[in-house]
């Protein structure tokens, strides 16, 4: 388990515990401001990728440089508790890629994104993703200085997963509803019951379904919520 976000066995009412985890939010919360300026100083849209394992992140990323790679200049930061295969998948499409091994910690935090953004050259870079560990727990807890929160909920995982795991859908600035392609069979999983729970977070969040392969593959909503993403963050750079 993870040392470092309170997932591991530690007593809960130790204060000892409290004041540990609160120290290292407080440290990544600094750095993370830190990196956010950096995204601001070069006008880069930072955008935090989360899910749980398989729902599909890379695919999206895979389709998303397909669609916008010709217009807007990408950059990803890969992270996995082991292997190189996600980075490897992104750098065949012509995108610089770095991969962040985590070993156990099952998130990134922004100490381990500033240690990345050293092999990247953020002048030549539009749009930068970050594909987080695969978790729908503690990558929700680290600010890692990202600009938006994209939170992915597959249709195999089933449509209660924003009821059963509130913190990571709460924190969504978008939530995508992808692999929609299968829900001809899997019918049991109802999109309008997923809104409801989601809803019932208090979020405002778009729900926005997509399919990233095949003959019903359709992106637009998130393409068109990415362009004006972009757009309003480089009309903040020339603001200031």
């Amino acid at each position: 388990m993870c040392d470092t976000c309170g997932c591991a066995e530690h007593d809960h009412h130790s204060n000892t515990t409290v004041e540990v985890l609160t120290h290292l939010l407080d440290d990544n919360n600094q750095q993370a401001a830190h990196n956010r300026h950096h995204f601001d100083q070069h006008g880069v849209l930072a955008i935090n990728l989360m899910s749980s394992p398989g729902a599909g992140k890379t695919q999206l990323l895979e389709a998303t440089i397909d669609a916008l790679g010709a217009e807007y200049r990408i950059a990803v930061i890969e992270g996995d508790l082991e292997t190189e295969n996600d980075a490897e998948r992104i750098r065949a499409k012509g995108v610089p890629a770095v991969q962040i091994t985590t070993g156990g910690a099952c998130h990134l935090d922004a100490r381990m994104v500033h240690d990345a953004l050293h092999d990247l050259n953020l002048d030549t870079i539009d749009l930068l993703f970050i594909e987080n560990v695969g978790n729908l727990v503690c990558p929700a807890s680290f600010d890692l200085g990202q600009h938006r929160n994209v939170t992915l909920l597959s249709v195999p995982e089933g449509d209660d997963k924003p009821a059963k795991y509130p913190v990571i859908f709460r924190t969504a600035d978008l939530v995508l509803l992808t692999k929609t392609d299968l829900l001809p069979l899997l019918d049991e999983f109802s999109p309008a019951r997923a809104e409801r729970y989601l809803r019932n977070l208090a979020s405002q969040a778009p729900l926005i379904p997509l399919a990233t392969r095949g003959a019903k593959a359709d992106l637009s909503g998130w393409l068109h919520w990415l362009c004006a993403e972009v757009t309003d963050q480089r009309a903040q750079k020339h603001a200031h």
